[in-house]
This record gives C-alpha cells, structure tokens and sequence, in this order.
C-alpha cells in the first residue's frame, strides 16, 4: 500500500533549495537543480509534449530545465542569445541550443525517467509512453510531429491565426506563442492577425516592464540592450520573441480583454475586427488567399517552397 504522498512547490528564486552541478561544457550555462529531485532515489518526470515556440517541443527534458531549475539556470537559457538563435523555433530539436542545453544538464542529472502525453484538439489523450527520460520524449516528439506539422507549398501574405482559446489565451503574455508559430507560412510585409481574449489581461509585473521598454525605446534599442545581458530579466524574453514577426510583417490583434494602457503597451496593432483586419490586408497586398490557423500555436505550418 502506498504511504502519504507530499506536493510541493519549486521555488526558483531560493539559493539553498538548489544543487549546483556546474556548467555545461559547450555553452557554459549553470546547471543547478531542485535538491529534492537531485537527492531523489527515483526521478520521473510527467509532462505534456506539444509545439513550444523556443523549445521546440515541450515536455521531458523541459520539466526538468528549466522547470524546476535556479533562477540562474532559468534565466540563462532564455537570454537573446538563445531566443535569437535561428533553431530555437517551434517543432524543431535539431540544433536547437536549449534542447541541447536541457539535455545536457539532464544527463549530468543522472538517471531519470519520463511519463510523455500528447493531446489531441479535444484535449483528450491521444498518446501515452514511460520509460528514460531522453528516450521516452524523442518517442512522444515523433508522434507528436505527425500530427501537430502541416506542410504547405507557399507562404500567404494575410494569415490569421489565434493563441487557441480557453484556457491559453487569458493573458497578453500567452498570446506571443500564437504570434511566432505562423511565422513559417508569412510572407515578408504580409499581415498577421491574432485573435485572443485576453480575459484576464496582461501579465505579469516583468512582461509589464518589458514591453515598456519596447514601446518606449523600440524594438532596436530593445533587442540592443538585452543582447548585451548573459542573463535576461524574468519573463523579457517573451517581448523578445514578439520582436521576431514584427522584423518582417504587421501583426494585428483582436482582443476585448485589454484597456486602453494595456493595449498601448502591446507595441501592436489593435483592431476592431477580424472580418474588416483581413478584407484592408488583401486589398493591400493583392493575393485574396488567406491562410487560417485555428490554434496559432498548436499547429505549426511549414512551408514546403
């Protein structure tokens, strides 16, 4: 019979609670780790294997690094350097350096196991494995990849997309994810529209902070100065990635869940309507075909030109 089981939080920002384990060896990043899982007799892990727009997909390793890893840790593998990496992009592992970071400092970890997930748009299981850490979670990604991936033979200059309803899209700040993953099929200067409620506003406090600076300084002073940081400040590196459509299209939300300040701070623009957002884009662009991704950031279009 199984005794008491005990839940407890990670908390990234307390120093003692944490094991150093040093630096990986090709990029130097601190590798300091939960001491419950360190000193733990059996590790496994549980988690949900999805797109993820830095990571290329979500889970396993993930859970780990940077779930329940240092601030330093934390912090380190989302500086620019990292999120400006050209494959650190959504259902993409190969030369992926936080992949490679995770799976580094996992194995330095030592021997760990995984219980893999994949949903489907029901959200209902779809797919379940266990077995070693690295292993298991390749398996997952691979199933994953088949259905999550849809090749197409050109790019669109309006795409309209979304950040996939309830419950993702209740903040800004989850909103980017469905801003980067259409990236793929956007033709330079087209126009991307993201529908999202917004229901419970922006988010945190440090987004809050960042897309300050973004608004304020724009996007070229921005990048410039978190180029320069080793570690980015909490939760920067989400205006970073919104930077990345914004280089090469306009990209236009539609949501009712900000006031007017909050709106401002978005650094994009807002429109009044999804309908009146895409007929001005194809008026503009003159190709009157649209591509149209329900769940911006759970699909993931590639084009095959």
């Amino acid at each position: 019979m199984l005794g008491n089981v005990r839940v407890e939080n990670h908390f990234a920002r307390d120093a003692g609670a944490h094991v150093d384990l040093g630096v990986t060896a090709r990029r130097g990043t601190p590798a300091k780790l939960d001491r419950r899982l360190v000193a733990a007799d059996l590790r496994i892990a549980t988690g949900l294997v999805e797109p993820h727009f830095m990571a290329g997909y979500s889970g396993g390793r993930k859970v780990v690094v940077p779930g329940v890893a240092h601030e330093d840790t934390i912090r380190t593998l989302h500086n620019a350097r990292f999120m400006g990496h050209p494959a650190a992009v959504q259902a993409n592992l190969d030369g992926n350096p936080l992949h490679e970071e995770q799976l580094e400092i996992v194995r330095m970890l030592g021997e760990a196991y995984a219980l893999n997930v994949v949903i489907d748009e029901e959200r209902r299981l779809s797919f379940v494995n266990f077995g070693e850490i690295v292993a298991s979670h390749l398996a997952a990604v691979e199933f994953a990849h088949r259905h999550c991936t849809v090749s197409l033979p050109r790019r669109f200059s309006t795409v309209v997309t979304s950040a996939a309803g309830y419950p993702l899209d209740q903040t800004y700040y989850q909103t980017v994810k469905g801003m980067v993953t259409p990236m793929g099929i956007l033709e330079d200067d087209g126009t991307l529209i993201v529908a999202s409620a917004c229901a419970d506003g922006f988010g945190s406090r440090d987004f809050r902070a960042a897309q300050e600076r973004l608004t304020r300084h724009g996007p070229d002073r921005f990048l410039r100065d978190i180029g320069r940081k080793t570690r980015a400040d909490i939760d920067e590196w989400q205006t970073q990635m919104q930077t990345k459509p914004q280089e090469t299209a306009t990209v236009q939300l539609f949501t009712e869940g900000l006031d007017a300040a909050e709106r401002a701070l978005t650094g994009v623009d807002v429109v009044e309507s999804v309908h009146e957002a895409v007929a001005a884009s194809v008026a503009r662009s003159g190709d009157p075909a649209v591509a149209v991704i329900p769940e911006g950031p759970y699909v993931v279009p590639l084009c095959a030109a």
